[in-house]
């Protein structure tokens, strides 16, 4: 299993650095949803766009305001107020945007999350029915060391160093690092003309199931959701689990490999039937694609076979990657 904490990297390498070779990733990767995983809040683009949010759950109310490049997340029960700013944000809004707040100098997830579904506030899904004990409590959810370097580890580039965060060195989103923790070295050696030990690992030579850790490492592995959960439907967001526990799976198949399907240096592609020649390249009937070959026809297979998943809570269908024939009233596989 590649080690979790080669993520961490001290990342010194920009895309800008990399683009001087690597043009049309450089220029495209930033712009994903991975390049965007955690922004300021100055530079956020559905807070600027919403100068006020509101959102009432039991006996508190929610409210975040923008002023200037800052935005104030409040909370009341009507008797006390607890009002800070936003810190960072969380993701882009697609299957929500969560918000972190400094409160007494401890780090919270904040209570309440946006969605682009609803253009609104909702509960953020891992606080769905729980009862606060206090206004602190109704603000966010306190985040343990361990929360805080997994959370930055995986959604911004260069502050996370073994088990601390440097949030003066932190670069909000997935840059070429996190990704590439040789760049650093590779550039430096290009530097000095020293084309061996510029040689970077090729990930796209990794089989499936070394994709699989690799990319499980922010997506979560099928180790750690089958010793920890969670089990059941909440688990369809965690793409490589699920793909590994298709029965068409092959751990050494760079076919069924995460990037065999995705690009990560560009925008997920999100109609389904562009992924049918990833398909085929196995259920073909042919000596080359020898597996078995669909009765219904070969036309947006991941249509038919990952479906579509509500999660309860999210506003968002996520797309099963537990590849399988799906039939009526069937119950979601764990």
């Amino acid at each position: 299993m590649i080690g979790v904490l080669a993520l961490y990297s001290s990342a010194i390498v920009s895309a800008a650095v990399c683009g001087t070779c690597h043009r049309s990733e450089a220029r495209s990767q930033p712009a994903t949803s991975m390049g965007h995983a955690l922004e300021l809040v100055a530079d956020c683009g559905i807070l600027r766009a919403h100068p006020l949010l509101t959102f009432c759950h039991g006996r508190y109310s929610y409210a975040i305001r923008r002023e200037g490049s800052r935005s104030i997340y409040s909370v009341t029960d009507g008797a006390a107020t607890l009002s800070v700013p936003i810190r960072w944000a969380f993701g882009m809004g697609t299957a929500g945007q969560t918000y972190v707040l400094q409160i007494d100098g401890a780090l919270y997830e904040s209570r309440v999350s946006f969605y682009n579904a609803i253009d609104g506030l909702d509960q953020t899904i891992g606080s769905r029915g729980y009862t606060p004990k206090n206004l602190t409590d109704a603000a966010g959810r306190r985040m343990t060391q361990s929360d805080v370097v997994d959370c930055f580890g995986c959604h911004s580039t260069g502050g996370v160093h073994g088990f601390t965060v440097d949030f003066d060195q932190m670069r909000p989103g997935v840059e070429c690092e996190n990704c590439h923790p040789h760049a650093t070295g590779h550039v430096k050696a290009l530097q000095a003309g020293d084309a061996k030990d510029a040689a970077m690992p090729s990930l796209v030579r990794m089989t499936a199931e070394e994709s699989a850790e690799f990319c499980g490492r922010c997506h979560r592995t099928w180790a750690q959701i089958a010793a920890n959960g969670p089990y059941g439907i909440p688990n369809v967001r965690f793409q490589p689990y699920r793909l590994t526990n298709s029965k068409c799976y092959d751990p050494v198949d760079r076919r069924i490999s995460c990037i065999a399907c995705h690009n990560p240096h560009a925008e997920i592609v999100r109609n389904t039937a562009v992924y049918d020649s990833k398909c085929l390249a196995c259920h073909d009937g042919t000596a080359k694609a020898p597996g078995k070959v669909c009765r219904v026809g070969k036309r947006d297979c991941a249509g038919c076979h990952m479906p579509k998943v509500d999660l309860p809570g999210a506003h968002h269908q996520f797309t099963d990657h537990q590849i399988r024939i799906v039939r009526a009233n069937q119950r979601y596989p764990n």
